[in-house]
C-alpha cells in the first residue's frame, strides 16, 4: 500500500526497517539470554521460575524502551540524512519513523512476550495473535494511508499509526493470555538479580553480534542507496518477498532456539541436537521451495508492491538471485538458532562479524567503487549466505556447543 504512495515512501519505509534491526540489538540484549534460560527452565519443570524472570525482563524492557523512544523521536531525521538517502525520502522516512518511536514501548514488549512464550513451547497463541494483528494492520493501513470510510489520507503516517496500534493489540492479547492459569507461562512479580545477570551473561554477546551485523547491514544497504532511489526500493521490495521464504526460516529457528535449550534443560544432548536437525531439515526444504517460486515468477510477485518500471527490474533480478540462496540460507537460520537456544552466542557472534565484513561489506564497497553494477552486488550478498551456511553446517555437526553453559 505505501508503494502506491510514491516511490519515495516506499524506499523510507524500507529504511526504517534497516534502523529497526540497531533497536533489535537492544531487544536482543534481554531476548536472546532470556530465550535461553526459559527453556531450560522449562525444560527442568520450573514454570514459576520462568515466570518471575519474564517479569524481570518485562521491567527491564520497559525502561530500556523510553530512553529508544527518546533517540528515535528526536533523531529520525538525522538518521536517513546518514545513510545518504535523497531529500524527499529523508522527509517522508522522518515522518514515519517519529511516529513509529512513540510505539517503541509496545514492540519492545510485544518482542519479549513472542520470544518467551516461544522459548516456552508455545508458538500456537502467537500464531492467532499475530494473525488477528496482521489484519487490524492491513485494514488500518487501508483506511488510514488512502483516506477511506471518511478517515482523512495520510500516506506514510497513517502507515505508522497503523503498526503501531497493531503492536497495541499484541501486547493486550498477550497480557490477557498470561493471565490464564494453563498458560505456558505466567507474569509473576519477583526480580531476581542473580537471574538477570545470567541472561545478561548470554545476551551481551548476542547483542554484540546483532549491533555488528545491523552496522553491517547499514553500511551495505547505504552502498545500495548509492546507486539511487530505484535500486533502493528495488531492493527492498525483494527484501519483502523474501519474507515468504525467509520468515518461516525464522519460526523454524525459533522452534530449534526452544526444543533445544529444553532439551538440555532436561539434560537430554543427544534429542537437543537431533531437534536442531529436524527444524533444519524442515526448513530448507520449506524454504527452497519458496525459493523456486521467487525465480520462476519474479515480476509477477513484485507487481503486488509497485508499478514503477526501474523498482520492478532491480527487484525481479534480486528474487531471481536470493531464490537460489535459500537452501544455506534456511541452514544458517536454524543452526545459528539453535546454537542460541544453546546459549554459544559467542559463536554466533564471530561468524556473524566475520562472515558479514569479510565476505559481503568489504567486497560489495569494492564493487560499487571500481563500477559495477547493482547484480554484482546481490550475487555477492549471496555468495556470503552461502559461505555462512556451510560454516554454521560445520560447526553445528561437531557438537561442541552442547557443552554450553548457562
Amino acid at each position: 500500500m505505501v508503494g502506491m504512495v510514491s516511490v519515495s515512501a516506499l524506499a523510507a519505509v524500507g529504511m526504517s526497517m534497516q534502523f529497526m534491526m540497531i533497536i533489535n540489538v537492544l531487544m536482543t540484549l534481554y531476548v536472546v539470554g532470556g530465550n535461553a534460560l526459559i527453556s531450560r527452565f522449562i525444560g527442568q519443570g520450573r514454570k514459576k521460575r520462568a515466570s518471575s524472570l519474564l517479569y524481570s525482563l518485562g521491567v527491564f524492557a520497559v525502561i530500556l524502551s523510553v530512553f529508544v523512544t527518546i533517540g528515535g523521536y528526536m533523531g529520525s531525521e538525522t538518521i536517513y540524512k546518514i545513510m545518504g538517502a535523497e531529500a524527499e525520502v529523508v522527509k517522508q522516512g522522518s515522518l514515519y519513523f517519529q511516529i513509529l518511536s512513540l510505539g517503541i514501548v509496545v514492540i519492545f514488549i510485544d518482542n519479549l512476550l513472542y520470544n518467551a512464550l516461544s522459548a516456552a513451547g508455545d508458538t500456537k497463541s502467537s500464531l492467532y495473535i499475530k494473525l488477528f494483528s496482521a489484519c487490524i494492520n492491513a485494514f488500518l493501513n487501508y483506511i488510514l494511508i488512502f483516506g477511506n470510510f471518511g478517515f482523512e489520507a495520510m500516506g506514510i503516517e497513517g502507515a505508522a499509526y497503523a503498526t503501531v496500534i497493531a503492536y497495541c493489540f499484541n501486547v493486550m492479547a498477550y497480557f490477557i493470555l498470561l493471565k490464564k492459569p494453563h498458560s505456558k507461562l505466567n507474569l509473576i512479580p519477583i526480580i531476581r538479580i542473580s537471574d538477570l545477570k545470567r541472561v545478561w551473561n548470554v545476551g551481551w554477546s548476542a547483542a554484540l553480534d546483532r549491533g555488528i551485523s545491523s552496522l553491517s547491514f547499514l553500511v551495505f544497504v547505504s552502498i545500495i542507496t548509492s546507486y539511487g532511489t530505484a535500486e533502493l526500493a528495488g531492493y527492498q521490495v525483494g527484501l519483502r518477498i523474501e519474507g515468504i521464504a525467509f520468515m518461516p526460516g525464522f519460526g523454524f529457528a525459533i522452534a530449534a532456539m526452544a526444543l533445544v535449550g529444553q532439551n538440555l534443560g532436561a539434560n537430554n544432548k543427544e534429542k537437543a541436537y537431533k531437534m536442531g536437525v529436524i527444524s533444519g531439515r524442515i526448513a530448507y526444504i520449506f524454504m527452497g521451495s519458496v525459493g523456486f517460486i521467487l525465480v520462476l515468477f519474479p515480476e509477477y510477485l513484485v507487481g503486488f508492491f509497485t508499478e514503477d518500471k526501474a523498482t520492478i527490474v532491480v527487484a525481479s533480478y534480486y528474487l531471481i538471485l536470493v531464490g537460489l540462496a535459500q537452501i544455506p540460507l534456511a541452514i544458517m537460520f536454524v543452526y545459528s538458532g539453535a546454537l542460541r537456544g544453546a546459549g554459544a552466542t559467542k559463536t554466533t557472534l564471530k561468524v556473524n562479524v566475520f562472515s558479514l565484513w569479510v565476505f559481503r561489506v568489504i567486497p560489495s564497497y569494492i564493487a560499487y567503487e571500481m563500477g559495477y553494477g547493482i547484480i554484482v552486488i546481490f550475487i555477492i550478498m549471496n555468495v556470503e549466505t552461502l559461505i555462512k551456511g556451510i560454516i554454521y553446517w560445520k560447526i553445528y555437526t561437531k557438537g561442541k556447543w552442547l557443552n554450553t553453559k548457562v
